[in-house]
């Protein structure tokens, strides 16, 4: 049976699309803000260092889509929007959490991987692939 997502299997594109989605740097933050706390956009935007309005809002819109995030409409005058993990957002917060812990866990461990590599390959693949810089408290 061919796949019908090119060359994800059906079996595999659930998986496939999970890890798209925390894979993106904005996705993560933004479920590790939410995560301590529902927030308004604005005091959001604040927290998730260097987001754009419209990046802010695009990614909003597909966690609410994929049932991580509830966005909350209070009668207000202005009306006052907020924003919230679903259970299903906590859910996807734990491993994220746990992932994050990992990171910081085993920072020195890669470097030292990295720094040892690089020593026996005569520096070949230095530069090619920068590690991000992680952000302790902008993860779950």
């Amino acid at each position: 049976m061919k796949p019908r997502y090119g060359h994800i299997s059906d079996r595999c594109r659930p998986i496939s699309e999970i890890l798209s989605l925390i894979g993106d740097k904005w996705t993560s933050l933004i479920i590790g803000r939410l995560h301590e706390e529902p927030l308004r956009f604005n005091e959001l935007k604040r927290r998730v260092d260097g987001i754009s309005q419209k990046v802010l809002t695009a990614s909003l819109r597909a966690l609410e889509r994929d049932g991580f995030v509830e966005r909350i409409t209070h009668p207000t005058v202005p009306p006052s929007v907020e924003y919230r993990l679903t259970p299903f957002g906590q859910e996807l917060a734990e491993p994220l959490s746990a992932l994050k812990h990992f990171a910081l866990d085993n920072a020195g461990r890669m470097d030292a991987a990295r720094a040892r590599y690089d020593a026996r390959n005569g520096d070949q693949q230095a530069g090619t692939r920068k590690p991000q810089q992680i952000v302790p408290a902008a993860l779950p």
